[in-house]
């Protein structure tokens, strides 16, 4: 146990932990927006569940994230997804949340959770990767200490959103941004991303519009199915 008795060490932990704290705005959001379709009993389950899950899921990635972004496609594919997750999440919103209102799975709502994050993590687990140096304890110990961080992240938006549905939809915009700077970040795109940085705020702002455009398009449509 001398590592922890070395100021390099809880250096790197202060570093980690704040990270996460800076990177996972987007990821609570996501958290938030999957369990608010659960009955309320179930909400803090899932926001549990998903947040330790994915913690764990991002320890994996860690290892394997320099590999997995230097493979082509995977990062378009990823944002393609990210897209698709944002425009459920945002259609399945109910306008009103009346005695009529329809709640959905658990599993449904972890699954998205961590499709979400897998995606949304790859980039982020590469600047914890470098604060741990090396160190997987302190690599495992950093994102330990974050869960509740997110957990709480993830809580909050809840509240807020239930109070300022508004917020919905600029949650679902953040997850279309993120889409569009994963999907013009893959490595055959990197060298016109290079000669033309106004790209990344470009595909990003298209990801943004188009997420919330095709949710409510499909919200509409459902509502006039039913």
């Amino acid at each position: 146990m001398e590592f922890l008795q070395t100021t390099d060490f809880w250096i790197g932990l202060l570093k980690i932990v704040w990270i996460n704290i800076i990177l996972s705005g987007d990821n609570a959001v996501v958290i938030a927006m999957a369990a608010r379709s659960l009955p309320p009993q179930q909400q803090r389950t899932a926001v549990l569940f998903g947040s330790g899950a994915a913690v764990v899921l991002r320890i994996i990635l860690t290892v394997v994230a320099a590999k997995l972004l230097a493979l082509p496609y995977l990062q378009i594919i990823g944002g393609l997804l990210l897209l698709w997750i944002g425009t459920q999440l945002l259609s399945g919103e109910e306008e009103g949340d009346g005695e009529g209102k329809e709640y959905g799975s658990m599993m449904a709502a972890v699954r998205t959770i961590l499709l979400a994050d897998l995606v949304m993590s790859l980039d982020n687990v590469i600047a914890v990767a470098a604060a741990a140096q090396g160190s997987m304890v302190l690599l495992v110990l950093g994102l330990a200490i974050s869960i509740p961080l997110v957990i709480f992240g993830s809580t909050l938006m809840i509240k807020l959103m239930e109070r300022f549905p508004i917020i919905v939809m600029l949650g679902a915009a953040l997850i279309g941004w993120v889409a569009g700077e994963t999907i013009v970040s893959d490595t055959i795109l990197r060298d016109m991303l290079t000669a033309n940085p106004w790209l990344h705020y470009a595909a990003a702002a298209a990801g943004a519009i188009f997420v919330v455009a095709v949710g409510k398009w499909l919200q509409k449509r459902s509502h006039a199915a039913a």
